[in-house]
């Protein structure tokens, strides 16, 4: 019998969260997604039940992010704070316009993360999933790379509160290195966090090594795979593959939340790695395995990244969802049609075991000693 799974439908509110129509993080990408997810028929599934959202509370955006900053994004909202003040707080920059009811908004984000983390949590599904969650580059006092409140960040914050004896894994496979929920758990023992990407050596936000393996008490709980540009998908599986459950395995986390950003693809315009659609459904399913094995299969996911709003997004993480469903037959066959040129993709096997190493030897013996 198939697992109970939540599909988050955001209000009219989340939705606009929207820098405007030149920028590259565009609402399109998750409305397609619902449209994609309704049209095969995935809601209407007796298992799954589409769920609406609701908005995040001024302690639960706290419990991750600084007063001042949030005093600030709330001000500039309702006038009460000069726009130029948020320049501080990287508001204001061409990656994080000011736009009206931002606050409201990225509240509304995170309020369907919560909700969608909180119905795992509390055993109303075993999978849930945001679309329009994933805004993974939030620091605690800082908007940055498109994203003003880290919605996964106070999503887990959310599921600590219900139950604090529990361990998080956070897995984190967007182009880009998940710094802000990386950051602000860096110290917290009981949330690991995993991300695979482009190197920080080559993109933004220019983090994300092997030695970010976390501080005090958490050392060993922060797993950095930088991948070289162009690495293609059999090394990236191979990657995930290994890093994946072999961290979820020493860790036992009590539930995974992942930020499933589709910027990988080998055409993203932000970006440059060389994966095509068919690496989409492998990377599910390795995340889909490593919940049941190790999590009690709770399976909270986000969307993230992703600039090809037409197209590969919403496909993508209509593949994931699909997937969490455990229909994954149903994705339409000319889907998969994409053959990246062969210059895009290039193997660096030998530098991806190396980073492989390196992070297991870090991390495997004390997240062994965390979960004891």
């Amino acid at each position: 019998m198939a697992d109970s799974v939540a599909f988050v439908i955001v209000d009219d509110l989340a939705r606009a969260y929207d820098f405007g129509p030149t920028h590259p993080l565009r609402p399109a990408r998750v409305l397609l997604t619902y449209d994609h997810v309704r049209s095969l028929g995935l809601t209407a599934l007796d298992h799954v039940g589409a769920t609406s959202s609701r908005v995040a509370t001024d302690e639960q955006i706290l419990a991750v992010h600084d007063p001042g900053f949030v005093a600030t994004v709330s001000g500039i909202d309702d006038g009460s704070v000069p726009g130029h003040e948020g320049l501080s707080y990287g508001l204001g920059t061409s990656d994080d316009p000011i736009f009206a009811g931002m606050h409201m908004a990225s509240k509304a984000v995170c309020g369907a993360s919560i909700a969608a983390a909180q119905m795992v949590a509390n055993g109303e599904a075993a999978h849930s999933f945001n679309a329009a969650g994933g805004l993974h580059h939030a620091r605690r006092s800082e908007a940055s790379g498109f994203c003003i409140y880290n919605d996964p960040a106070v999503a887990i914050a959310a599921v600590l509160e219900m139950a604090p004896d529990w361990r998080v894994m956070y897995v984190d496979v967007d182009v880009h290195h998940g710094d802000g929920v990386q950051w602000i758990f860096y110290d917290d023992p009981r949330v690991l966090t995993v991300s695979l990407h482009q190197s920080g050596r080559y993109l933004y936000p220019g983090t994300g090594f092997e030695d970010e393996t976390g501080a005090g008490d958490a050392v060993g709980t922060s797993a950095n795979i930088p991948l070289m540009p162009g690495t293609g998908e059999d090394d990236y599986l191979w990657a995930l593959e290994e890093v994946v459950p072999s961290l979820a395995d020493a860790f036992r986390p009590h539930l995974i939340l992942t930020q499933l950003g589709a910027d990988t693809h080998h055409r993203d315009p932000l970006a440059n790695l060389g994966l095509t659609m068919p690496a989409y459904p492998r990377i599910a399913q390795v995340l889909h395995d490593t919940a049941h094995r190790f999590a009690s299969g709770r399976w909270v996911a986000t969307g993230g990244g992703g600039y090809q709003a037409e197209t590969v997004v919403p496909k993508a993480w209509t593949m994931h969802f699909a997937e969490m469903c455990e229909v994954p037959e149903i994705i339409p066959p000319e889907w998969f049609e994409d053959a990246a040129p062969d210059d895009v993709s290039r193997p660096y096997r030998g530098e991806v075991e190396r980073s492989v190493g390196l992070v297991l030897d870090a991390c495997l013996p004390r997240l062994a000693a965390l979960a004891r």
